[in-house]
């Protein structure tokens, strides 16, 4: 059944449920504040803090795919909200993120060795290294995906529009789940007993052994394979975009000594732009689906209360943001608070502009296309989040004179 009520819910509502969605990017404030008092491990290999934002790239790929597809299928009722005896829709599309957890640790390996040996002084040497850690961490991440299904199927249940409220959950709290996991992985991975590398190879292998289980089982059904080729592509660009996200963190990290401030909002940012595009896509594919709005940017004008309720939660949470830094490092005061508070609505200003332009064109175009958005928009523009994220606050930072 397509549901039409929901689509059509108020401009207070959409502010609402948006705001209470990105409360949950406070989980990104807790990955961040862990980075900070793990710096001495990722201190461990010179790959170790770039390929970071490759993680959450991945798990945002993965992630947004799967919310996005199944936000989607929820309203047109091709999946029910429910785990036992649910449709071929369901497996299939489970079966695929499994599969696409592979390929993407595989691409994301090869291009930051690729990558890396330009710009973060490493050598092809270290990619037994960089795939043996990224596949763990992602066969670990893939927890998510249960977290995924049970968050929507539990929204969609009581009233939520999972197109508002999915993704920023799930995506906030798999910030703090994959960060935990990849500072998990390289502990092991770097620890002095040999134990440490045999587990991780261990995990790696268990995803391979998951990815070719998935694969046979459904290399036959159109939709799945429909799925990983089109999303093949959006990897291809996502793996190039995420080592310049890489390569801008390593100068943000050169450029903050002193700030730490800066690192700990820096997950919860890179969250939160990623809703504001993930909401501004997920709600126009579904309008798209159900011939709410027309395939045009012209039709831009009859999404614009989605991108302002959205868009005005965000600066709300950047806000929040800083003011949880600072009382955690304990050196709230008025003058800095206001400070940093600029600082961080410039990179909002800034990334919100772009990456909602960006949510909004991916939709439109894809579905000209003739190819399914959802396999798109959310992983493109999550991935896009987190560079125009870290670009727009190295703007900031030297826009404020910070550095």
């Amino acid at each position: 059944m397509i549901s039409l009520g929901k689509s059509k819910g108020t401009t207070f509502r959409i502010f609402k449920e948006a705001l209470a969605a990105y409360t949950f990017d406070i989980f990104g404030i807790i990955a961040g504040t862990i980075i900070f008092f793990q710096l001495d491990v990722f201190s461990s290999a010179p790959w170790s803090i770039a390929v970071y934002p490759a993680i959450l790239s991945a798990r945002g790929i993965i992630g947004g795919l799967f919310s996005g597809r199944l936000s989607t299928a929820l309203h047109l009722g091709t999946i029910f909200p429910r785990i036992s005896k649910n449709t071929k829709d369901f497996h299939m599309l489970f079966s695929a993120v499994i599969t696409l957890a592979f390929e993407v640790s595989v691409i994301m390996s090869l291009f930051s060795t690729f990558f890396g040996s330009f710009f973060w002084g490493i050598t092809l040497a270290d990619f037994p290294s960089i795939l043996a850690v990224i596949l763990a961490t992602m066969t670990l991440g893939l927890i998510i995906a249960l977290v995924t299904t049970s968050v929507s199927f539990i929204s969609f249940k009581h009233g939520l529009d999972p197109d508002v409220f999915l993704y920023p959950v799930v995506s906030a709290m798999s910030d703090v789940l994959i960060t935990l996991s990849y500072i998990f992985v390289l502990s092991l991975f770097f620890s002095s007993n040999c134990f440490g590398q045999y587990f991780v190879a261990l995990l790696g292998l268990f995803l391979i052994i998951l990815a070719v289980y998935s694969l046979l089982r459904n290399f036959k059904e159109k939709e799945f394979i429909k799925t990983l080729k089109e999303s093949f592509l959006t990897l291809i660009f996502v793996a190039i975009t995420v080592n310049i996200t890489g390569t801008v963190l390593n100068k943000i990290s050169a450029a903050i000594t002193g700030k730490s401030e800066v690192y700990i909002v820096y997950p919860a940012l890179m969250a939160n732009i990623g809703d504001v595009g993930a909401v501004v896509g997920s709600t126009a594919t579904t309008k798209l689906a159900i011939g709410l709005l027309k395939s045009s940017f012209s039709d831009m004008r009859n999404h614009s209360r989605e991108i302002f309720c959205t868009w005005s939660a965000s600066i709300i949470m950047f806000t929040l943001f800083a003011f949880l830094s600072l009382s955690i490092l304990g050196t709230l005061t008025l003058q800095l608070f206001l400070r940093f508070t600029l600082l961080l609505l410039i990179t909002n200003v800034i990334a919100a502009t772009a990456i909602i332009l960006i949510s909004y064109a991916v939709a439109i175009l894809t579905f000209q296309k003739g190819l399914d958005p959802d396999n798109f928009v959310i992983p493109i523009e999550s991935v896009l989040a987190d560079s125009i994220t870290s670009i727009a606050l190295l703007v900031a930072l030297f826009l404020v004179g910070w550095i």
